[in-house]
């Protein structure tokens, strides 16, 4: 069978194991049902998610144009300590910022290699977890906009990594941490204005377990436009990775609003 579409981060759905779907325009694909079977990955193009237009890709599946005008992808994504729309400051558009930045948001801890810390909206657990690989979570704060959960991610980040080693999620080298313990320990480190906040009793720990048949000891990289015709047995899929019998790993995600044709 034959899919063709523009890429997105595969949708997912929370279980044991978690499901992953791959959604283009006319078909949708259960990845999980292509476990253990070859396919094959076609570089056909490029489609910005944002306007639509044939352009080459420059970051998050965005063209150079878009990536440096919509409000999707400011400054304050990446690092939501930047964000001002709890103060009504514009950054390129603050209906949509507003909309984005003054909703619940959960700073958390997670293992995906190492402890990380990180932030997300309320409304994205897990698959904000399940996104990044991690095998465990556990939520620290919950507040009632992104600056506030900037501000302690930030406060944190002289104590914890606040990004994945993908590596080492990949080979599933992922250190034994007891996350509920370790939540107790932030407490004292997290900002004054938000330790009214602060978890210190919730039981919301959270355990992903991804469809791996078995993890690669190294791994490899595919870009598609090094390498636009990949064929391979699929031995696993953790994060937005698939993973390959060869030790060759995609990444879904990093190659959004590329155009594909897969046979399976």
């Amino acid at each position: 069978m034959t899919y063709e579409g523009v890429l997105a981060k595969m949708q997912t759905e929370f279980g044991n194991p978690i499901q992953y779907y791959l959604v283009f325009e006319n078909s949708f694909l259960n990845v999980n049902q292509l476990l253990n079977k070859s396919i094959e990955i076609n570089f056909v193009g490029y489609q910005c998610l944002n306007c639509g237009k044939k352009k080459k890709i420059f970051r998050q599946g965005f063209c150079y144009d878009c990536f440096y005008s919509s409000a999707a992808v400011g400054d304050w994504i990446m690092k939501p300590e930047l964000s001002t729309a709890h103060l009504g400051i514009q950054d390129r558009d603050l209906a949509y910022e507003e909309k984005v930045q003054l909703q619940p948001h959960i700073v958390y801890l997670a293992l995906s290699s190492e402890v990380k810390v990180g932030v997300t909206r309320k409304t994205q657990m897990p698959t904000r977890w399940i996104d990044q690989g991690a095998t465990q979570a556990i939520s620290i704060v919950e507040v009632p906009n992104r600056y506030l959960a900037g501000i302690t991610e930030v406060a944190l980040k002289n104590h914890y990594a606040d990004k994945t080693n993908w590596r080492k999620m990949l080979t599933n080298n992922v250190e034994q941490i007891d996350l509920v313990a370790e939540r107790l320990k932030v407490e004292n480190l997290i900002p004054t204005e938000v330790q009214e906040y602060f978890y210190s009793q919730k039981n919301d720990l959270y355990e992903m377990h991804y469809p791996v048949l078995h993890y690669p000891t190294k791994v490899n990289s595919l870009s598609l436009d090094k390498t636009p015709q990949f064929q391979g047995k699929l031995t696993g899929i953790k994060g937005q990775y698939l993973l390959f019998e060869d030790g060759t790993v995609f990444n879904i995600r990093g190659s959004e609003g590329y155009v594909v044709r897969i046979n399976v």
